[in-house]
């Protein structure tokens, strides 16, 4: 009987990222900008390798820039406002829009919800005497 000669793997050779590289991959994976099989024919790493950084090195970017619960919180609240403000502002310019044409746009064009805030408004407007 003859012996087989079975052929082996071949060996690759992985070159050494520095950390920030490694960094700069998984954001682009997480943040949708590239895919893992783009990432690894670019840098020539292994599918796997990008997914073990991804699921090590994703919390860690997260950390790093990170805030406390209570800067989020505050964030958040003063987002809410800015959006309130501009909500209740973009509601004025429809109601004063509606007065000068003569003619209620809003209630083709609004969703129901936004129909009843704007109505309820031009209520208290009425109200207070304009």
């Amino acid at each position: 009987m003859e012996q087989q000669k079975f052929n082996r793997c071949p060996k690759y050779t992985y070159q050494k990222l520095p950390f920030q590289i490694k960094l700069q991959i998984v954001q682009k994976v997480t943040n949708g900008q590239i895919s893992v099989n783009h990432a690894s024919k670019e840098y020539g790493i292994s599918r796997s390798t990008i997914d073990y950084w991804v699921k090590k090195l994703a919390t860690f970017n997260q950390k790093s820039v990170g805030m406390s619960k209570d800067q989020e919180i505050k964030k958040l609240k003063e987002k809410i406002e800015e959006l309130e403000f501009i909500k209740d502002f973009q509601q004025d310019l429809i109601i004063d829009f509606e007065e000068i044409v003569g003619k209620k746009l809003s209630k083709k064009h609004l969703p129901k919800d936004l129909i009843k805030e704007i109505e309820k408004k031009r209520k208290d407007r009425l109200k207070n005497g304009g």
